[in-house]
């Protein structure tokens, strides 16, 4: 279960050591800037980042606010998409923030690296287009193009994706320099680093053009158009679409593979996981899994919050809950609203 709101969460990194768990670490470490509860963000050098996280924040401290908007606006997204599933994204209060789901090679690890860097892109992307930054600013690219013919032409302030992207990148992906991204086998860095790319690519794949009418007396005679993000909940929508069909792709650390899963070719927008997920049933203190003893759960439901489900065939408990709020609110003139107090009594279901 979520532990609360994520504004009210002191969180640390945690260093993960040995090469193939690199690209973790900096998940790990870069969680950090998501702590609240002090006034104002510390500098770099107060973060707990990898060296070339802490570099690269040196040269361009005016994206410290982006990287925290940014993992704020992911973890928060991860757990409106998951709030009705056994595992809800469930953070902890003490360090690794997601626990082993981060590092444990599963679907939901490569749901949390694609919505990590989805968000970081989102965050920068939004400043930039904001015009508060030098380094970056509206996509210059579709300027002055469009279709005479058809009434239309690139104007406004497009989203520039391009730089948020490529921070994203530097910022995330730290593979080294001798490894090499196999397509017929996967490390967890390698996955980590595919699932991190189909992030970024979610922001480009959902983004939409929106246009602006000009003419006279309200007429729609020429058409100002330009490229927009979605809202970040459309984003999340579409990762947990493409976790919905993630694929298990062969672990490069085992050294028998099937030649079938060798030839599956892996779209770069798909996720890719290298291990079966637990069921997230009952709760292991050593992985971090909360398990969904107390979980509210839906009866009439047949969807991933039904009582069958989400109870993992324990049984539920009911208890009925009253609620008190204004109902049948009227306007008297002049000048004050009159409602009624209403109360209603209602199950909660709960799991065993």
């Amino acid at each position: 279960m979520a532990r609360g709101p994520l504004m009210k969460t002191s969180l640390l990194a945690n260093p993960v050591a040995g090469s193939t768990l690199m690209a973790a670490a900096a998940v790990l470490r870069w969680l950090a800037v998501t702590s609240a509860g002090v006034p104002e963000l510390p500098g770099c050098r107060g973060l707990s980042l990898s060296d070339h996280q802490r570099e690269l924040c040196i040269r361009k401290p005016f994206l410290l606010p982006s990287l925290q908007d940014g993992a704020q606006l992911a973890v928060a997204e991860c757990q409106n998409q998951f709030r009705h599933e056994r595992w809800n994204c469930s953070t902890s209060s003490e360090p690794p923030l997601f626990g082993y789901e981060l590092t444990s090679g599963t679907k939901e690890t490569a749901f949390i690296h694609a919505v990590m860097a989805a968000g970081l892109v989102h965050a920068i992307t939004r400043i930039c287009s904001q015009g508060n930054m030098s380094e970056c600013g509206c996509d210059a690219r579709l300027q002055n193009g469009g279709s005479v013919t058809e009434g239309w032409h690139w104007g406004g302030c497009s989203d520039h994706i391009q730089y948020g992207t490529w921070f994203s990148r530097k910022f995330i992906d730290n593979l080294p320099k001798n490894s090499s991204v196999r397509r017929d086998s996967y490390t967890l860095s390698t996955m980590n680093q595919h699932n991190s790319e189909a992030g970024r690519q979610a922001i480009e794949q959902t983004m939409s053009t929106d246009c602006r009418c000009h003419g006279v007396s309200g007429s729609c005679a020429i058409r100002t158009c330009w490229r927009m993000m979605a809202p970040f909940e459309r984003v999340g929508k579409y990762l947990k679409e493409r976790y919905e069909r993630s694929i298990q792709v062969p672990n490069q650390s085992r050294k028998k593979s099937r030649r079938k899963e060798l030839s599956r070719p892996v779209d770069k927008s798909q996720l890719v996981y290298i291990n079966k997920s637990p069921n997230y049933c009952v709760q292991d203190r050593r992985r971090g899994i909360a398990g969904t003893q107390g979980r509210r759960c839906n009866r009439a439901s047949t969807g991933p919050d039904s009582c069958s489900l989400l109870c993992c065939g324990r049984g539920y408990n009911t208890r009925v809950e009253r609620h008190v709020q204004r109902c049948e609110c009227k306007f008297v003139w002049c000048c004050y609203v009159r409602c009624r107090r209403c109360e209603s009594m209602n199950d909660m279901h709960t799991c065993k």
